[in-house]
């Protein structure tokens, strides 16, 4: 995978004008980093790195080819949507281990509308919505992805959960990323590959104080400052998306 990866460079001017609306309060702001090509957003009790095009349609899309590649189907064709838990844990990946974890609701079993995997320094486990993830060792194209990430961020990661939605029934309901192991005010790294989802941030006390981040194929998003304990994040159900879309979101897993 590294020797198809380049250079991040975006030249395109026209993706210094925000493709999405931001509420129209005193204390939202965006500005324009030449240097890191992105846009830098300040929210009310938060701020934002948004870069559309953080990675070029090559890298995107060979990054999708390595989180498929598998010896059971051809990833070009087949409905992901359509194959049913039991054949799918027969499934041989090359890359990624990918799997369909289940949390308890109402004292039945109930399947997470999306796959994961995590992936991680040794002793960097995660536990969200009760589900304790070990993590497995790092490869060498999340590795790159994590090195490219990190130039930006101005953070060192050590983990990173990926999420495979296979289609737009697939979907993250409201939550913020606020486990203890994360630390007080974590930074968080999202990037993403395949089809667009939009993400959806409103403000815990007030939910009329929202907005939607498009993320498209290779965009980078990285939340900060106290951000997580004052606002939340969704990626809702999106009918007319009938393929994949995978993000991996970085993390800092601290010592509790």
């Amino acid at each position: 995978m590294n020797d198809l990866f380049d250079e991040v460079e975006v030249t395109d001017n026209q993706i210094r004008k925000l493709p999405f609306a931001l509420p129209k309060v005193e204390e939202f702001s965006v500005q324009w980093d030449e240097a890191l090509q992105g846009f830098v957003i300040h929210i009310l009790n938060g701020k934002l790195f948004y870069a559309p095009q953080f990675f070029s349609k090559k890298i995107s899309d060979r990054s999708v080819e390595y989180f498929l590649e598998n010896d059971t189907y051809d990833a070009a064709k087949v409905d992901w949507s359509t194959i049913e838990p039991e054949s799918f844990k027969k499934i041989q990946f090359r890359n990624i281990l990918w799997k369909q974890d289940s949390i308890n609701l109402y004292g039945k079993r109930i399947p997470l509308p999306r796959l994961t995997s995590w992936y991680g320094d040794e002793g960097k486990a995660y536990k969200y919505s009760g589900i304790l993830s070990q993590p497995n060792p790092w490869n060498k194209g999340l590795l790159y992805i994590k090195e490219q990430i990190e130039k930006v961020a101005g953070t060192q990661f050590n983990s990173v959960l990926l999420n495979w939605y296979r289609s737009g029934e697939d979907y993250l309901n409201w939550h913020t990323d606020d486990e203890p192991e994360l630390g007080k005010n974590p930074t968080i790294a999202s990037v993403n590959f395949g089809e667009t989802r939009d993400f959806q941030v409103r403000h815990k006390d007030d939910h009329q104080l929202k907005f939607t981040v498009p993320l498209q194929h290779g965009s980078l998003l990285i939340m900060s400052g106290e951000m997580q304990h004052f606002w939340e994040h969704a990626v809702p159900k999106r009918k007319k998306v009938l393929k994949s879309r995978f993000n991996l979101t970085f993390r800092v897993i601290q010592s509790v």
